[in-house]
């Protein structure tokens, strides 16, 4: 039986040599500058694992995928090649794999393509994308969301080295902790998850500790949380909170301690991203809403609430794969309720 690759050639994976005239580079070393991940025991890491393995099973699994890892770097190269080397690339039934485990490159600001990883991608894989004409360009790769990435290379025209990026205009990064969504499921591609819309919009750096199923504000998190350099703390762990009573009994504790850190740090508080809820679902949003209720009459004029309504004012509750996690549209809605509170208040340059 044929494949759809043989019957439409517009969706080939095409593959990459290394004697095509492209000079690789391991995106460890400089120019190259890592966000949103840190390299440590031979991979990409979210988080430290001594500290990841002291929260929880799961966040000690999920804290290598590489959900808000990206590389940044200055090129004029007319190609962009990688090779990724990864460890347990997702695959799920209501999941691109492109957002899973592919890579998005960004050029000066614009999505120029993906690295789409092959069906049957296991350990590694590669692709290449054409920009065009010589120019220098700002280039932006977007890393996978649901995978651990061992190694990343970076081919490039052999007469066009990269060059250091330019840095952000807000570099002091947005944190985001919350559940599978924060993670970024079900984006369809690195680059349409609802931080990196957000992160484009203001040329802002961020860190994504989203983890699927196991965000629940443990106290190894908080203190690991409230340790963290930040400019904005943005969290959501509504759906992964496994009672309405678990949630009452570490969301503000989790607001407090953080707030206790950062006296002046912004904090956006969201409840799940669903307009319609059932009866347990409002008595969640009630806890929530306690929470930064409870801090402006305690005169804390630096916390916002986003409700679900709010979060899919552009979608309603058609924005989801599932009834749960967001397609891209649902991440538009979500980016665009966050970038609302942060220009009307000034938050971010």
């Amino acid at each position: 039986m044929a494949k759809i690759d043989e019957i439409d050639r517009n969706f080939r994976v095409e593959g990459v040599f290394r004697k095509n005239g492209l000079r690789y580079f391991s995106t460890d070393g400089k120019p190259f500058e890592i966000c949103g991940v840190f390299r440590e025991g031979g991979q990409y890491r979210r988080m430290p694992e001594k500290v990841a393995k002291v929260v929880s099973e799961g966040v000690a699994f999920l804290h290598t995928n590489t959900a808000g890892g990206r590389v940044r770097f200055r090129t004029a190269s007319r190609r962009i090649a990688i090779l990724a080397r990864l460890d347990a690339p997702g695959k799920m039934p209501h999941f691109a794999l492109t957002g899973s485990a592919g890579f998005d490159l960004y050029a000066d600001g614009r999505y120029t393509g993906t690295f789409l990883p092959p069906m049957d991608v296991a350990e590694e894989f590669e692709g290449v994308l054409a920009l065009g004409r010589k120019k220098e360009r700002e280039i932006l790769i977007e890393f996978p969301l649901y995978s651990g990435v061992k190694e990343l290379y970076i081919g490039l025209d052999k007469d066009c080295p990269p060059l250091s990026p330019a840095p952000y205009r807000n570099p002091v990064p947005v944190v985001f902790y919350g559940s599978s969504i924060t993670q970024g499921g079900c984006a369809s591609r690195p680059g349409t998850c609802y931080q990196a819309i957000f992160s484009r919009a203001f040329d802002a750096d961020y860190i994504n500790l989203g983890f699927s199923g196991n965000a629940k504000a443990e106290d190894p998190m908080i203190d690991y949380v409230k340790s963290l350099s930040m400019s904005i703390f943005v969290y959501d762990y509504d759906h992964n909170a496994p009672t309405a009573e678990h949630l009452r009994a570490t969301h503000e504790k989790m607001f407090r301690a953080v707030r206790e850190a950062h006296p002046d740090l912004p904090i956006v508080v969201m409840s799940r991203p669903k307009h319609f809820l059932t009866k347990e679902e409002k008595e969640r949003l009630g806890i929530i809403r306690a929470t930064v209720e409870n801090a402006r009459r305690a005169g804390d004029t630096r916390v916002w609430l986003l409700d679900g309504k709010a979060l899919t004012r552009l979608c309603r509750d058609e924005g989801t794969v599932d009834g749960c996690h967001p397609t891209d549209l649902g991440f538009l809605s979500m980016a665009r309720a966050l970038e609302k509170v942060v220009r009307e208040n000034r938050l971010l340059l």
